[in-house]
């Protein structure tokens, strides 16, 4: 019951039969095993395995010794649900929220100092499915500690010692004395955390009796009342008459009645959501699936405008005209590649040529070849210096009028 930290282990595990969901079990801090069984057994009896966690008395006033402790039950359960993806419900009871579970929140919401990989803490929130409160939260005030020691219920008595009362009075003061600014802040922290799990839109269940002293009823309601307010769906069980942390006990059909209800709203929720991330994926797909439609699209009609312009302006395998298939009468070009021209025909096999019978080739053709080759001054090398024509008529070089003009 004293000291710092605490321990955990698995209640029940099992995965040959079907399993529903994993209960994690935050219990009261001075519980041993024996006092929690019957918790056990009865989500054991629902479908549910159980995962059980103690923590030490001063977890409660050192929140470091508590984020310890959620760190390794956050490990171990994450072992769990990469093997097999399930619902889980937190189930606490007295003090353990403050002993253990609200920092197992802030770890899973990404607010707490120590991250480690927030990949697993992140697969852990999804499937948080549910809360259970059984006489519980409690607020956190410096004397909790030794209402919580001089309890009847804990000392097993119907009055404490004199010197248990001095004592755990004492304790009391001594924080008080040295963390009561720390105590005011730990405890703001620890409200706006619990209020802060609604974001989750899970189910809650709140169990309460109205004489217990320890878990005054009016605290519990007034969370319940606030989670309301903020949108959660809460339902409030409160008993006339029950021991803190008894309420099973007393009332048995109607604790578990309750209980089965959570269990059966947590594992809906968790199928919801879970369809939801899956359609979340599913639409991200899609939307990658049209971006690169067009892109194909694209790409096809730059393809098709290539293939279509090669086959316009280039054909493999015809045949060049050579100057001495071109014959001139009296100022029109006749030119034939039939019978007994074909013999003046040069083959090029590679690279493709230009069609001289083609749309490209007519158009060349028509620009270049003069249709009258009237008035054209054809002199002798000697009149220019050797040269064919005057140095005054050259302005630009024409391959295709060389070619003309050397025939004639």
């Amino acid at each position: 019951m004293w000291g710092f930290g605490g321990r955990y282990y698995w209640g029940r595990k099992d995965r040959g039969k079907k399993i529903d969901g994993v209960v994690v079990i935050f219990a009261w801090m001075s519980s041993e095993d024996r006092h929690v069984k019957n918790y056990v057994d009865l989500y054991s009896s629902l479908g549910w395995n159980s995962l059980v966690c103690h923590s030490q008395f001063f977890n409660s006033f050192f929140p470091e010794k508590a984020t310890l402790l959620a760190l390794d039950v956050i490990n171990e359960l994450v072992e769990e649900l990469k093997v097999q993806p399930q619902p889980v419900v937190f189930s606490s009871f007295s003090g353990g929220p403050k002993a253990c579970m609200y920092k197992v929140l802030q770890i899973i919401d990404g607010i707490c100092s120590r991250q480690q990989n927030m990949d697993d803490y992140k697969l852990v929130r999804d499937c948080v499915a549910g809360y259970i409160y059984d006489s519980s939260p409690v607020d956190f005030t410096s004397d909790l500690g030794a209402r919580f020691v001089l309890h009847p219920s804990i000392l097993k008595m119907s009055s404490p010692p004199t010197l248990a009362v001095w004592f755990a009075n004492s304790i009391a003061s001594g924080l008080d004395a040295l963390f009561l600014r720390r105590f005011e802040t730990q405890r703001a922290e620890y409200w706006q955390t619990l209020y802060s799990s609604v974001s989750m839109g899970v189910p809650y269940l709140i169990l309460c009796s109205e004489d217990d002293t320890l878990a005054p009823c009016q605290t519990i309601c007034n969370f319940a009342q606030r989670l309301q307010e903020l949108g959660g769906d809460v339902r409030l069980v409160k008993w006339n008459s029950s021991q803190h942390v008894g309420h099973f006990r007393r009332y048995p059909d109607e604790y578990r009645a309750a209980v089965a209800e959570l269990l059966v709203k947590a594992s809906a929720v968790y199928s919801r959501r879970v369809q939801q991330l899956e359609g979340e994926k599913l639409g991200l797909e899609g939307r990658h699936d049209e971006i690169l439609e067009p892109l194909g699209h694209l790409r096809k009609a730059a393809t098709g405008s290539s293939d279509c312009f090669r086959k316009f302006s280039v054909e493999s395998g015809d045949h060049f005209l050579a100057p001495s298939s071109v014959e001139w009468h009296e100022g029109r070009a006749v030119s034939s590649v039939q019978g007994d021209h074909k013999e003046g025909l040069i083959h090029l096999p590679s690279p493709p040529s230009i069609n001289g019978y083609g749309v490209l080739g007519q158009i060349l053709f028509d620009v270049c070849v003069p249709k009258s080759v009237e008035g054209w001054d054809i002199m002798p090398s000697s009149s220019s210096g050797g040269l064919p024509f005057p140095p005054t008529k050259r302005s630009h070089f024409y391959p295709i009028k060389c070619i003309c003009r050397s025939r004639l």
